[in-house]
């Protein structure tokens, strides 16, 4: 530190002819302990007749946002009591910056204290967000229909470029993930169930476990949390996206229907591919439980695959692709969903996408449920 900068500041009110000129000299920094406005105030209130106040510069060593913020707090004084401030006598990278902070009028309100919300008032607004929310889930569902009927018609409006280039996002592009998690979880299900099968010697039943499991639950499930994952993120931060530059309004004055031209042909991609990666992930699933059961079990390849063979019937598939099919809409209208009422901002694309997995998950965990409950009571 400098000599200069070790000065002791220095505040200095002179008098004269109604006006209050304040002298100020040495270092003016937030650490320096800058005058305290309520004595300001004081001041000002003990001068009489006192109509303008001025800043005059003595010798200021240094300063930075502290010295203009006392000099901004001082002129709200002056303001309030319908006193004149006058700033031609400090430096001029001060007089700038003081130009530059009063350019834009504050808001009304900025400087409000927010008050903490009360618990039932918390409650209430949620309960009014999820009534909103259910409302637009319900109104957006309506449309989708509306915007499938239209197409069964002939009616609906969407190129089928657009149509064959998400199916090939949602099918071949899906593969390698698909077949990773597949392959991984049908492994999962043969080790956790062959500790268990030894204890009994029935170590041939691990194909029977891991085929009817893969082709009713865990093929549909896993492969439905992938696409949420995956496909659903996709095209809610597409449609945000598009939001946020405007394309959609640009596409309702040009006369299209966003429900038809974006979210038609994305549901429709879903509902095709689904069933087709589902099926493929049962058959990962159950190689990579045969893995096990001849590397760990010493089954033959023969028996596991006529044991597999045995246990999976066209029901149980019949089921898992049924499943499928379900997953791919929730998916596709989840993802849409929030794409189509995102807001208009960066933040909020990524709240939305963030907000579409969350919700695809969720819908295909109590789907699957439901249905499952269903199957057991029908015996389908």
């Amino acid at each position: 530190m400098t000599e200069q900068e070790k000065q002791t500041r220095i505040l200095e009110l002179k008098q004269q002819d109604g006006a209050l000129t304040l002298v100020m000299a040495g270092p003016w920094r937030f650490q320096d302990n800058l005058p305290d406005l309520a004595e300001m105030g004081k001041t000002f209130q003990s001068v009489p007749g006192l109509n303008e106040v001025r800043f005059r510069d003595a010798g200021i060593s240094t300063w930075d946002s502290g010295c203009l913020t006392f000099i901004l707090n001082t002129a709200r004084l002056c303001e309030d009591a319908g006193i004149a401030c006058v700033y031609d006598g400090l430096p001029d990278g001060i007089q700038s910056l003081l130009a530059l902070a009063s350019a834009i009028p504050e808001r009304v309100g900025a400087r409000r204290v927010a008050r903490k919300t009360s618990f039932l008032a918390r409650v209430g607004n949620a309960a009014l967000n999820a009534v909103k929310d259910a409302y637009e889930s319900v109104y957006f569902l309506g449309e989708a229909v509306m915007a499938f009927g239209n197409m069964l018609r002939g009616r609906a409006r969407f190129r089928m470029q657009d149509l064959w280039a998400i199916i090939q996002e949602c099918g071949p592009e899906a593969l390698p993930i698909v077949t990773v998690i597949s392959v991984l979880v049908g492994m999962i299900l043969s080790f956790l169930g062959s500790v268990q099968l030894k204890l009994f010697g029935a170590e041939i039943y691990i194909a029977d476990l891991v085929g009817i499991g893969m082709v009713r639950e865990m093929g549909a499930l896993m492969t439905g949390i992938i696409m949420a994952g995956r496909t659903g993120a996709s095209f809610a931060a597409r449609l945000g996206t598009m939001q946020v530059n405007e394309e959609i309004d640009a596409l309702k004055t040009m006369g299209f229907s966003p429900m038809e031209f974006l979210v038609l042909p994305r549901m429709l991609a879903l509902i095709l591919m689904m069933p087709l990666l589902t099926i493929y992930a049962d058959v990962l699933g159950i190689l990579g439980g045969a893995v096990i059961g001849i590397t760990m079990l010493d089954l033959t390849p023969t028996q596991y695959y006529m044991q597999t063979t045995g246990a999976v019937t066209l029901q149980a598939v019949s089921s898992g692709l049924i499943k499928g099919a379900l997953f791919g809409v929730l998916v596709a209208i989840s993802g849409c969903m929030q794409g189509i009422r995102c807001g208009r901002s960066a933040s909020a694309v990524g709240d939305a996408t963030t907000t579409a997995v969350v919700n695809a998950i969720v819908y295909i965990i109590v789907c699957d449920s439901i249905l499952s409950i269903i199957f057991t009571l029908t015996g389908f």
